[in-house]
């Protein structure tokens, strides 16, 4: 099986962050054309009998299953409902995924967290592309949650992608540009910040701001070389911004249907997978973010 057929996998925990995330895959499975799973974590519990959480966990993947029908009734769906610590089982399970799709907290932990220690440990570690769906909103439940997230998908088409001016921008700007191409009519909008510092590390200019700025819109030009041709469909906004991308990337989630950034592979198990711009971005966005490792 190649990577463009392996399924979106989507986390359930009963919570309605979670059924979010799972309605938020269920619609991506179905414009990328790949099934999807659908994955409940029962968590390491001596106080609840093996056979009690696997029948809560058949209860909830049920619900999950009727979801999606509503959602997308054609998707072929799975389910699985491992034994583990929840990070590490989807971790595991990322490497045969082609995206993994979480909600940005689950029922556990502390509800003034903008983003769960789950989420943000999953997205610092998985082997593949991982989405974490914020809604951007207040606590709504049921209906109207599921409602809304819909609505906003559909007016809101723009794929931002934050880039640094190095090869790590490769997968980013690749699975950009493939998002950009599964929503008709969606803009592109390639995000790269710049300082002077930056600009005298790269062999930039070093004291002169509008010659720095002329380099930073011919670096996003040469990352970008050669992918307008390959997507003539996507239109493509460069944004050279002066300091962290992190502010811009941050507003720009609030009306984007995705925003897309980077992970370093290599340092995961020292905890150097987040950049400070990632974590940033991945922590405080108000819409989905998709983290990719480059």
């Amino acid at each position: 099986m190649t990577t463009a057929e392996l399924p979106v996998i989507a986390a359930v925990d009963g919570s309605w962050r979670s059924y979010e995330a799972l309605e938020w895959a269920a619609r991506d499975a179905v414009r990328r054309g790949l099934p999807l799973t659908i994955v409940h974590v029962r968590p390491l519990n001596r106080r609840t009998s093996q056979e009690e959480q696997r029948r809560e966990a058949e209860e909830l993947l049920a619900e999950a299953v009727g979801r999606v029908a509503q959602v997308a009734p054609t998707l072929h769906t799975s389910t699985l409902a491992p034994m583990d610590f929840p990070a590490a089982a989807l971790t595991a399970l990322s490497e045969h995924a082609s995206l993994l799709v979480l909600g940005s907290r689950g029922l556990g932990g502390f509800r003034s967290l903008l983003i769960g220690s789950n989420s943000l440990t999953t997205a610092s570690m998985a082997r593949c592309p991982v989405v974490v769906v914020h809604s951007g909103r207040a606590e709504e439940e049921g209906a109207e949650a599921a409602e809304a997230a819909e609505a906003a998908e559909e007016t809101f088409s723009d794929i931002v992608a934050g880039v640094a001016a190095d090869e790590s921008s490769e997968a980013v700007l690749d699975f950009a540009f493939e998002a950009a191409t599964t929503r008709p009519g969606a803009r592109l909008r390639i995000v790269h910040g710049w300082t002077m510092f930056s600009s005298m590390l790269s062999g930039g200019p070093v004291f002169d701001r509008d010659a720095a700025a002329g380099a930073a819109e011919r670096t996003l030009a040469e990352l970008t070389a050669g992918r307008p041709e390959k997507y003539p469909q996507v239109e493509v906004v460069h944004e050279p911004v002066h300091g962290s991308a992190s502010h811009t990337l941050v507003t720009a989630s609030a009306t984007a249907a995705l925003t897309v950034i980077g992970r370093r592979k290599g340092g995961e198990e020292l905890g150097f997978g987040l950049s400070p711009v990632a974590q940033t971005t991945l922590t405080h966005a108000l819409g989905p973010v998709a983290v990719v490792p480059c």
